[in-house]
């Protein structure tokens, strides 16, 4: 098959190894036509087995390498005994060819064959994966990589695709239905008693205290980073038992295209004794900058060069944001070697600032002397809980073992809170938008203006049925109050609180918008340090090497509220599921400002199919240009979108289980 590839390095008989090596560092697109089969696999991690779903019968994803300019004939044949499709994520394509069931096209039945073809207009690092159902979390995906016209700007002697992912080993329809009855059913990392010993002696009892009856009082809970738990990360197909592994001479640049093809894992990714120059993010050169770490949110791709100078292997470590979980593959100059395994690093804990400021005003009541660890925002530094890195370990056997949940907190009554004494003056965001709420009595002039945009904000797309300008009517809303003001929590019982049917959406004007550049809240305990104390790559840091478009003023803003319910683990936009929402409808040939809006406690990676998302970062025509963009809990970031491809398209975060929930839109450009 033309310009594909399905090389398992640690698989290869020693004679063959080299030869399998050299050809993937080396192999160039050739213009036809290839096929594909999608197939029921046996899925081997070396620490259990299960059936999945894959192509071309393997669990070592399939590379396809185009080369930009050519047309591409696909043929996927499907030997599934229900539909399936393939999307091809992050090229630039006609819709009909996006591979969306139920948007672009009506999938592919099972013994069927369906035809792609598309023009290749870009070049870079992407990947393809199956858009029904779940099974791509079940291994149905693959690496993609395109050869620009006059070959890679920046060359290297070695180049190797590094697919990561999340292996779990029940199948996506179980974890889902698990999730919907309990969304904590596979957090494995909740608090302890041990925890509670250890936190006490260093920042005292009664802070202590303080800090974990807030949570409960939320039921909540603090480890809530990822959702599914104990799965093993594999890199190519390949756990860190199987240890996938690439050659290379010292002295020679490798090339790595990073890419998470992850269901749900953020993955931290590094090479101890060695600098990572990104010189690509989401398939598109960006301005050289050397790093130690870099995060990769799910979906993303970024090609990164790394030049050993030692005789020796060096460990390739992507560890999960939530520490719950890692892989080691090795950079080799000689078969037969493993680079050491690091020790998971300290958990993090999510706090207050991540909760999108929902506790904005909670702690008049408390005394919070002694609470050193406790920032001006409520949040606790970590910063001196690293665990020793890099200390070889065999962590083959690394999964954990449930632990109880913490005793949840009363119930709170509403009743007996005192709405007059809350001054909302200095509010610039939303009101609350709980279930009850009336939209219709709310105007929206009061939100925090949009510097950059000539145009009007467009709640059309929002579902509020609101206009667009005036002054928030607090009066309809029954506080009685002033439409100006800051709320002063000072005077609320807040001991009874039960947030478990609290939908996150109401919760967005309280929130501290991320200034251009700023991609975590103030305070946040997801912001990342790098393991050796020196740079962790920031979306700050990244700079087009060139821009796609000249920059030139939206014609609108829309604003997306990330919202969800975790107690019924419903995701959403705007508080509304993919069912219940209308589509957001877009003119061809205008440029349009997203404001997302993150009132969740969760991070999401935001994907717009068929269209570029220019991640505004302040630089103007030299933002970076991606598909994927993280959004954090307690952030509001903002994009554009240059509307250049009509159709309709799909719009979604990223995170499987959050997608099939309802975080998910229509767009359809005209």
């Amino acid at each position: 098959m033309k310009g594909m590839e399905m090389i398992s390095i640690s698989r290869f008989k020693p004679a063959l190894l080299a030869a399998a090596l050299t050809l993937s560092g080396s192999l160039g697109a050739l213009a036809g036509t290839y096929d594909i089969t999608v197939d029921k696999i046996r899925i081997n991690t070396g620490e259990f087995t299960k059936t999945g779903v894959g192509y071309n019968k393997s669990q070592t994803p399939t590379i396809l390498r185009f080369k930009e300019g050519e047309t591409v004939t696909l043929r996927v044949k499907n030997n599934l005994r229900e539909s399936t499709s393939i999307h091809w994520h992050g090229l630039i394509l006609p819709f009909r060819q996006d591979g969306v069931p139920g948007i672009s096209f009506n999938g592919i039945k099972p013994g069927e064959t369906f035809t792609y073809r598309f023009p290749i207009v870009q070049s870079g690092t992407y990947w393809f994966h199956s858009h029904t159902g779940f099974q791509e979390p079940d291994g149905a995906f693959g690496a993609i990589v395109i050869e620009p016209k006059g070959g890679e700007p920046i060359k290297s002697q070695r180049d190797y695709v590094v697919q990561l992912t999340d292996t779990h080993p029940h199948n996506g329809n179980r974890i889902f239905r698990n999730l919907k009855m309990s969304a904590d059913y596979y957090n494995r990392s909740q608090r302890t008693f041990q925890d509670l010993v250890r936190d006490s002696r260093a920042n005292g009892l009664k802070s202590t205290l303080q800090e974990r009856g807030m949570w409960g009082r939320m039921r909540m809970m603090p480890t809530d980073i990822e959702d599914v738990q104990g799965f093993v990360p594999l890199i190519n197909g390949q756990s860190t038992r199987q240890n996938w592994s690439g050659l290379f001479k010292p002295g020679e640049k490798v090339r790595l295209r990073i890419i998470n093809s992850s269901a749900m894992s953020y993955f931290d990714f590094r090479i101890p004794g060695l600098k990572m120059l990104v010189v690509q993010a989401d398939g598109n050169p960006v301005k050289p900058v050397a790093v130690d770490e870099l995060r990769v949110a799910v979906a993303e791709t970024y090609d990164v060069i790394v030049q050993p100078r030692g005789n020796k292997p060096y460990s390739i470590v992507a560890e999960s944001m939530g520490r719950t979980a890692l892989v080691r593959g090795t950079l080799t100059p000689k078969l037969g070697l493993a680079g050491p395994v690091p020790r998971l690093r300290r958990k993090p804990l999510l706090t207050m600032a991540d909760m999108g400021g929902m506790m904005g005003g909670m702690h008049g009541d408390m005394d919070m002397s002694g609470m050193g660890h406790v920032s001006s925002q409520g949040t606790m530094d970590h910063s001196q809980h690293q665990m020793p890195m890099d200390e070889e370990m065999d962590h083959s056997q690394h999964q954990m073992a449930a632990e109880p949940a913490e005793p949840a907190a009363p119930a709170m009554d509403h009743s007996k809170m005192d709405h007059s004494k809350m001054d909302h003056s200095k509010m610039t965001e939303t009101a609350p938008a709980a279930k009850e709420m009336d939209h219709s009595k709310m105007g929206h002039g009061t939100m925090q203006k949009d510097t950059k945009s000539a145009g009007t904000m467009d709640h059309a797309a929002m579902g509020h049925g609101t206009k667009a300008k005036g002054t928030m009517d607090h009066a309809a809303m029954g506080h009685g109050t002033k439409a100006k003001g800051t709320m002063d929590h000072g005077n609320m019982n807040m001991a009874g609180m039960d947030h478990s049917k609290m939908d996150m959406g109401g919760m967005g004007h309280m929130m501290q918008p991320a200034e251009p550049g700023e991609f975590y809240a103030p305070g946040s305990g997801l912001k990342p340090v790098a393991y050796n104390g020196g740079k962790f790559l920031s979306y700050k840091d990244l700079r087009a090497s060139r821009p796609l478009y000249r920059d030139r003023a939206p014609t609108r803003t829309i604003e997306l509220r990330l919202t969800g319910n975790m107690e019924r683990y419903i995701w959403s936009i705007n508080d509304k599921k993919l069912k219940d929402s209308e589509p957001i409808r877009l003119k061809l040939g205008e440029r349009v400002r997203f404001k997302f809006v993150n009132e969740t406690m969760m991070s999401h990676p935001m994907h717009l199919h068929g269209m570029w998302t220019i991640l505004d970062t302040g630089k103007g025509k030299w933002d970076p240009i991606k598909h994927t963009v993280s959004i954090a809990p307690g952030t509001t970031v903002y994009t554009e979108t240059e509307v250049d491809a009509a159709g309709q398209w799909a719009f979604h975060c990223h995170l499987s289980y959050h997608a099939e929930a309802g975080m998910f839109r229509k767009v359809i450009v005209q």
